[in-house]
């Protein structure tokens, strides 16, 4: 039997490895933001990293073992956002971390508009997967996070100057990267929408 008619089949199960580890990463995200808050930003950085590292382990299990699932595929995109932002957001409003709120502001504003316009797209039978733009993006974001939290941890003022300066470059990466990604799903939809 195809997976399509065997209920028993790994892409037809819905608590697949993949969704345990976006399940996972959903708590792991609650954890971070909680690390944030309370100013543990060493511990909030390993946290995140292990978060971050789940995202790609779970979407090649999935590939790899045929267990894409329609709850996945909203899922794992929604814990994306929310693990993301959420930092944005925290590290936005905390000092001396390198990001200023207006570019989470950016960040949100971005997930929540292509949020939209993949739904609407794929209700009408068209294709809206994440496209390289998009996966590089996610890459800057988190690497951004990351030496945020380092400099954080560190202490600004103590912070060696080349941490410094890594993390405005991999800030600017992340934004521009996030408005770079985000047009080019503006164009495709409204390439979609001429058709």
């Amino acid at each position: 039997m195809t997976s399509e008619t065997n209920p028993d089949t790994p892409a037809a199960t819905v608590f697949n490895v993949p969704n345990q580890l976006t399940a996972a990463r959903f708590v792991l995200a609650i954890l971070v933001f909680v690390l944030i808050v309370c100013q543990q930003y060493l511990a909030g950085m390993i946290v995140f990293i292990v978060a971050a590292s789940t995202d790609w382990i779970d979407g090649y299990w999935a590939r790899r073992f045929n267990q894409v699932t329609k709850l996945g595929r909203m899922f794992d995109p929604f814990v994306d956002k929310i693990i993301i932002c959420g930092t944005f957001i925290l590290l936005g409003a905390a000092p001396d971390s390198g990001i200023a709120a207006w570019m989470a502001v950016v960040v949100v504003g971005r997930e929540l508009l292509v949020t939209a316009l993949r739904s609407f797209i794929e209700e009408s039978g068209g294709d809206f997967s994440a496209n390289m733009a998009g996966k590089l993006k996610m890459v800057f974001q988190c690497a951004a996070v990351v030496v945020s939290l380092w400099v954080l941890e560190t202490g600004p003022a103590q912070a060696a100057a080349w941490l410094q300066w890594t993390l405005v470059g991999l800030v600017w990466l992340a934004v521009l990267s996030t408005i770079q990604s985000g047009l080019g799903y503006v164009w495709a939809s409204a390439k979609f929408f001429r058709a």
